[in-house]
């Protein structure tokens, strides 16, 4: 049998480690211990404290960084236009961007449970996280293009205004002096003699390139005098490749199919006609027998060109929308997986007790998933404080300084021909300040939560 030996150190049996030696280990793993906690203090320091603590430093000199200014690069945040601009876009942005993506995160959530290709959706809608937010701008400058054969969104735009508005048919059609018309205002025109029954009518009109002439058109031609009648044809009094004669339909030019025409006598219409495809029309004689022909302004309107999604006006909403599509998948994805936890019993008694659906999603899922979703509000609040490269690409130079935020105004402030790294550094500690407070809230519910 083993020998038990009392000492003073303790007891040892053969074989069996000793108080001190068990004490020597534990000294050797607390020496261990302190190494790698001091090993990852000066790793912080390095790599946080150190940035921060110069970035206040670098903040209280001019741009040289040889003169102490104080407080002034501060103070030009405030006073500077472009600076305040790019603190109310950020202000728009911590208050649309996350509460947009979380609250369609939590639909889109909700409904992938209740359809049959659920999995098929979530993956749908999470694919653009991995895109970067380079390639989105690009992606998002494209759809956001003013030209409607180039633009996704106004291609849209126009086909359901073109649904419910009758376009323009001829934009920027106009007469020559020589022709019979002259502006009756408001991008009108009329004819400068009243009409007679018996004489053929012309109207003809310059200004409308061959190629942009409606499909339908064919070749213009003289129409033959009626009884009864007042006849007239309406083409485009322009020979490609040159020659032909004005105020003469040559056999190359083409009727202006479609033209609205309007009879007016005393200023009220009495008649109205549409140019057929070769451009003629007939009037009844009795009605506009000594009356003079307008062209209405509807002829002429510019066509409706979509939405400047661009502009100055606009273009913080569409970077915000192209930064939604990125990250509702994000907040999906997390509120769905809080979801999947919420206890089923609660929801079918809640449906037993009469509760409809709405009332089911409002009183029971929506509480029971508050701490998922201020995660995914404040990760995003924390997010869109330090946006970017989606407004780098997607803002053009004409719209940027509309669109700037505190980021975008950091790199511009830092870089370049022009830098100041006094303000760019203020710009920094501005952007720190602005996101110490979310972090305490995030901190202080974590806590609150690993409590409960």
């Amino acid at each position: 049998m083993p020998r038990t030996i009392r000492d003073r150190g303790g007891v040892t049996s053969g074989g069996v480690t000793s108080v001190a030696a068990r004490g020597g280990n534990g000294r050797s793993g607390n020496g261990r211990r302190r190494t790698v906690a001091a090993g990852f203090l000066l790793l912080l320091g390095a790599l946080v404290v150190y940035p921060i603590g110069y970035s206040v430093q670098r903040s209280l000199f001019d741009r040289s960084g040889d003169s102490f200014v104080g407080l002034d690069n501060y103070i030009a945040l405030v006073t500077d236009e472009s600076l305040r601009t790019a603190v109310r876009n950020n202000l728009i942005w911590l208050v649309l961007a996350p509460a947009v993506a979380t609250a369609l995160g939590l639909v889109f959530a909700v409904l992938t449970e209740r359809v049959r290709w659920g999995t098929a959706f979530k993956l749908v809608v999470f694919m653009p996280m991995a895109i970067s937010m380079l390639a989105a701008g690009i992606i998002f400058r494209l759809v956001y293009e003013q030209d409607p054969d180039r633009g996704v969104a106004n291609a849209v735009w126009v086909g359901v205004h073109d649904t419910f508005a009758e376009s323009s048919g001829f934009p920027r059609a106009r007469p020559l002096p020589v022709h019979p018309l002259e502006p009756a205002g408001g991008g009108a025109f009329v004819t400068k003699e009243p009409v007679r029954a018996g004489e053929p009518v012309r109207l003809p009109l310059v200004g409308v390139a061959p190629g942009q002439m409606p499909e339908e058109a064919r070749p213009a031609r003289e129409s033959a005098p009626s009884p009864g009648t007042v006849v007239g044809t309406a083409w485009l009094d322009f020979t490609r490749g040159g020659g032909g004669r004005p105020n003469t339909v040559d056999p190359a030019e083409l009727g202006l199919a479609g033209l609205r025409i309007e009879a007016v006598r005393d200023g009220a219409v009495v008649a109205r006609a549409t140019a057929a495809a070769d451009g003629t029309f007939t009037l009844p004689a009795d009605r506009v027998d000594g009356a003079v022909l307008r062209l209405p302004a509807s002829n002429f309107r510019e066509q409706y060109n979509g939405v400047e999604w661009l502009g100055p006006s606009l273009v913080t909403p569409a970077v915000i929308g192209a930064y939604v599509w990125m990250w509702a998948g994000f907040a999906m994805v997390l509120i769905g997986a809080g979801l999947a936890a919420v206890p089923r019993e609660l929801l079918e008694a809640a449906r037993v007790d009469g509760a409809n659906e709405w009332q089911v999603f409002r009183r029971i899922t929506v509480p029971l998933l508050a701490p998922v979703l201020a995660v995914v509000l404040v990760t995003l609040m924390i997010n869109v404080l330090k946006v970017f490269d989606l407004v780098f690409v997607i803002a053009p130079g004409s719209a940027q300084d509309d669109a700037n935020v505190l980021a975008l105004q950091l790199y511009r402030s830092s870089f370049g021909t022009d830098a100041d790294l006094g303000v760019g550094s203020a710009i920094a500690v501005l952007l720190l300040l602005l996101v110490v407070p979310v972090m305490v809230f995030n901190i202080r519910r974590l806590r609150r939560e690993a409590r409960r």
